[in-house]
């Protein structure tokens, strides 16, 4: 029976001045639709089982109404071409492909979609792949008006790899969505590089996210792996988690932000070996306990942490983080110090409450009043403590990383 399917499987051509709808009511489950170049104003409806495949990459153009093009059978596959201008009715969730539910498995691979209200609407349709595309929004459009690059609702198993998405709202916007691999996917110039929320067990590897307004976002997830990305000259944060549980968190560089991370309500997670570095605030941390914080650098932030919390908190563990402004010594040689580390004083508490102290850091009265704090335990605020930090960065990467953040952002040191 299968040979018999491949068997009457055919592929048909579409030429400029034809219709691509036409050649797709003409299919049958199964045939390949080849599209020569040309630009073709359509909307088309995909409601057969087939593969549209562009040579030399033509474009389908909606018009500025409904989906540039919507797929309703499972298991199609769009590859090979431009995708534009859909419509904008935010409440329609105009689109330039609309996955809608029940189109399970649909792949769209190697095409441009361009001046798209949303780039993909991707709705309960589980094991979707989206690689290696282009895509921009109405990049003319104040934030609020866009929509999102890929919207993903009510999913499982997708496959969100190697895309460039820029110019949009939400480079990424994840509901509801579980067992999902997010790799290599470059996101730049938008509100949040990525917005995540309800989804679980998935994988977050070896993404860039820089000059957004946030670079990662993950809220109210568990079980998530991120591992291996770069977040760099966002606006404000580099690394969002808020409401997280049993999380790694690892060798991810966190440079150049206004804070590195922002960590609210996090419990039961690990953060290990990440570099937080050349952020106004390395760590921003309020209501986060029970979690490991070991094998970090932290260099050269201007405040590494802003502890809002009313306890003291025991980080570092056998390969210990690096701070760059520890002042302590290590007479033994093990590669630990001798004396711990405090995150923050009350010099630091006061900077925090009044911006203008921080131009006299480097004064007499400034440094006495540390030695004050330091002296007198009942001037003592809660801090982050390390009893035994490490004397040198684990990380060889981020000099080289700096060098390009600092390229970009030139106001960066």
């Amino acid at each position: 029976m299968a040979l018999a399917g491949q068997a009457t499987a055919a592929t048909l051509t579409v030429r400029p001045g034809e219709s691509i709808q036409a050649a797709l009511d003409r299919a049958e489950n199964g045939d390949v639709i080849e599209v020569q170049r040309a630009r073709y104003r359509e909307n088309l409806r995909i409601d057969k089982t087939i593969t549209l495949r562009g040579i030399e990459r033509p474009t389908v153009d909606g018009g500025g109404k409904d989906d540039t093009i919507r797929v309703i059978a499972p298991d199609v596959v769009i590859e090979g071409m431009i995708v534009a201008n859909s419509g904008d009715n935010r409440y329609k969730q105009n689109a330039g492909i609309y996955v809608q539910p029940g189109a399970h498995r649909a792949k769209v691979q190697h095409c441009y979609l361009a001046y798209n209200l949303f780039g993909m609407w991707i709705e309960k349709a589980d094991d979707v792949q989206v690689l290696h595309n282009n895509i921009t929004g109405k990049r003319d459009y104040d934030s609020p008006r866009r929509g999102n690059g890929i919207q993903l609702y009510n999913t499982k198993g997708a496959r969100i790899i190697g895309n460039q998405i820029s110019f949009v709202r939400d480079a990424l916007y994840i509901d509801v969505s579980h067992h999902a691999i997010f790799q290599k996917n470059n996101l730049h110039h938008s509100r949040y590089g990525t917005h995540y929320m309800n989804s679980y067990y998935n994988l977050w590897e070896d993404n860039d996210t820089w000059k957004n307004q946030a670079g990662l976002a993950l809220m109210e997830v568990r079980d998530q792996t991120i591992r291996n990305n770069r977040a760099w000259n966002n606006i404000d944060h580099g690394i969002m988690l808020r409401t997280l549980q049993d999380a790694v968190v690892e060798n991810n560089i966190v440079m150049g932000n206004k804070r590195g991370f922002f960590v609210y309500d996090v419990e039961f997670t690990k953060m290990l070996g990440n570099v937080v570095a050349d952020n106004y605030t390395g760590v921003h941390l309020a209501g986060a306990a029970r979690n490991t914080w070991d094998g970090n650098d932290f260099i050269q932030n201007r405040l590494q942490v802003k502890y809002v919390l009313t306890r003291d908190q025991q980080w570092g563990g056998p390969e210990g983080n690096y701070w760059s402004n520890y002042r302590g010594w290590d007479r033994d040689h093990d590669g630990r110090g001798d004396i711990p580390y405090e995150a923050n004083d009350i010099v630091d508490r006061l900077s925090w409450r009044y911006p203008a102290v921080q131009m006299l850091l480097g004064s007499p009265a400034v440094q006495a009043l540390r030695l004050v704090g330091q002296q007198f335990p009942v001037l003592r605020v809660p801090s982050v403590v390390e009893d035994h930090p490490r004397m040198l960065p684990r990380s060889t990467e981020w000099a080289k990383w700096r060098a390009r953040v600092q390229k970009e952002n030139p106001n960066v040191r």
